[in-house]
C-alpha cells in the first residue's frame, strides 16, 4: 500500500481497516492517480459483470457512511443491522421494509437530495444467504464491464454461421465448395431482406445500467419478438409463394425435419409434395426467412448475456438464471460431440455472449405476470425452431412401421 499522510480535517475517514486518510493536496492527488487500481468484480458477489477503477482518494468517507445509515436509510424502507466496506463502496446487511420498489425509489430521492449524483445504490440480493442487500457506490468508480470482441463482430459472427448452416448443408449447388456461394449468388439475393429483417434485435448488448427486472423483461424480449413475428411471417410467404424466377433453391426435404416449426409448417402447407428422398424447389425466401429466425432462436437461448439469459434473469432471478444457462451451454456443449453445427455455437456462445449479466438498479421485484407470459413464450418459441421435426413426411412410412411392429 503506498505511504499516506495524516489529514488533519475530521469526519474524512475511509471504511477501512487501516485508519488512514487522503491528503487532498495537488502532490497527493497525483501519486493517487498514478496507483488507480481496476478491480474486475467476481460473478458470485452482488455486482456481477461491472468493474471499478478504485481510488483510495474517492472511497466512501466514514462520515458519509454515517448519514447513509441514519438518514438516508431508515426503519420505512432499509433498516440497516450491519455495514462491510465492499470495493470502493459499502455493503449494508438488514431487513427491507415495504415493497422493494417503492423501497429502491424513497432511499435514492433521500440520497439525491444529501449527495446529488454522487453515488450510485443497488439494491440486490446476496448471493450468499439469498437475503436483500444495499450496495452504496461512488458513481464515477463504476462503469459496465466491456468486451475484447466488438458488438457488430458477434453479430456478424452469429450471422454468418446461421446462413451457411442453412446455405452449405442442405442447398446442393453450395455444398461442394465454400466458394461456390460467391458463383451462386442469384440465389442469395432474392431473400436477403428477409433474412435481415427475420434477424431483428438479435445479438445486442446493454451499455448502460437497467432500473429493474421488468424492465430488463421489456428490452430483452423486444428484439426476438420483433424478430420471430416478422420471420414468421417472411417463412409463411416463403411456402404460399412460387420462386420469381420460376426455379428457385433444390432442396433435400430432409432438412425440414431439423426445425420442430419449419418442419410443421412445411407438412401443412406443401402436404403431399414434401417426401424424404426427393428433391423439392422452394422459394428462396424459405431459407432466409429461416435462418433469421434461427439467429433469433439462438438469441433466445437461456445462457449468459443471450437475450434468453436475460430473460430468464429478468423472469427468476440470478441464481436460478446462473444455473439454467449453466444446463443450456453443457446440453449444447453435449450436443456439439454428435453434431458439428452444434459446435459452432457453443463455442459463439462461449467465447462471445458468455456473461455475466451486470447488475440491475433494484433487482428483487419480480415482473407483472403479462410481462411474464411474454418471456415464456419467446422461449418456448425459440425452442420450436431449434427442436427437430421428429414426424416422417411420406404417410407410408407410418404404415410401414406399423406393419415392421
Amino acid at each position: 500500500m503506498p505511504h499516506q499522510k495524516k489529514d488533519d480535517t475530521t469526519n474524512a475517514e475511509p471504511l477501512s481497516s487501516i485508519n488512514t486518510v487522503q491528503n487532498p493536496d495537488a502532490t497527493a492527488a497525483s501519486d493517487t492517480q498514478e496507483n488507480v487500481e481496476v478491480i474486475d468484480v467476481a460473478s458470485g458477489s452482488p455486482l456481477p459483470g461491472m468493474k471499478q477503477q478504485l481510488d483510495d482518494s474517492i472511497r466512501i468517507p466514514k462520515a458519509t457512511i454515517d448519514i447513509l445509515k441514519d438518514q438516508v436509510f431508515g426503519f420505512d424502507t432499509f433498516f440497516v443491522t450491519s455495514q462491510e466496506p465492499y470495493e470502493g463502496g459499502v455493503l449494508f446487511k438488514g431487513n427491507l421494509r415495504g415493497k422493494p420498489a417503492k423501497s429502491y425509489e424513497k432511499i435514492t430521492n433521500r440520497l439525491q437530495n444529501k449527495f446529488g449524483d454522487e453515488y450510485k445504490l443497488f439494491l440486490l440480493v446476496n448471493p450468499e444467504d439469498e437475503k436483500p442487500v444495499a450496495v452504496v457506490i461512488p458513481r464515477q468508480t463504476l462503469q459496465p464491464e466491456t468486451t475484447a470482441v466488438p458488438e457488430w463482430f458477434a453479430a456478424a459472427a452469429f450471422g454468418l454461421v446461421t446462413i451457411f448452416t442453412l446455405l452449405l448443408r442442405n442447398v446442393p449447388d453450395l455444398q461442394e465448395n465454400l466458394l461456390s456461394t460467391f458463383d451462386n449468388l442469384e440465389l442469395l439475393k432474392d431473400g436477403l431482406s428477409g433474412a435481415l429483417i427475420g434477424s431483428f434485435g438479435a445479438i445486442t448488448r446493454i451499455v448502460s445500467i437497467v432500473r429493474s427486472r421488468e424492465d430488463l423483461l421489456k428490452l430483452a424480449a423486444a428484439g426476438p419478438l420483433a424478430g420471430f413475428s416478422l420471420g414468421f411471417v417472411l417463412l409463411l410467404l416463403g411456402f404460399i409463394l412460387p420462386p420469381s424466377d420460376g426455379l428457385g433453391l433444390v432442396i433435400d426435404p430432409t432438412v425440414f425435419h431439423e426445425s420442430f416449426l419449419v418442419g410443421g409448417l412445411a407438412k401443412l402447407l406443401l402436404g403431399d409434395a414434401l417426401k424424404e428422398g426427393t428433391q423439392l424447389s422452394v422459394n428462396p425466401l424459405v431459407l432466409w426467412a429461416w435462418a433469421g429466425l434461427l439467429i433469433n432462436a439462438i438469441n433466445s437461448i437461456p445462457a449468459g448475456e443471450l437475450d434468453g439469459g436475460r430473460i430468464a434473469f429478468a423472469m427468476w432471478g440470478r441464481k436460478v438464471a446462473s444455473r439454467l444457462s449453466s444446463v443450456a451451454i453443457g446440453l449444447l456443449g453435449i450436443s456439439a460431440l454428435f453434431n458439428d453445427v452444434a459446435f459452432y455455437w457453443v463455442v459463439l456462445i462461449f467465447f462471445l455472449q458468455r456473461g455475466p449479466i451486470a447488475p440491475l438498479s433494484e433487482e428483487i421485484t419480480e415482473p407483472e405476470n403479462n410481462y411474464i407470459a411474454i418471456g415464456v413464450a419467446v422461449l418456448l418459441f425459440g425452442l420450436l425452431v431449434c427442436l427437430p421435426y421428429p414426424f416422417p413426411f411420406d404417410p407410408s412410412q407410418f404404415t410401414d412401421l406399423d406393419f415392421d411392429l
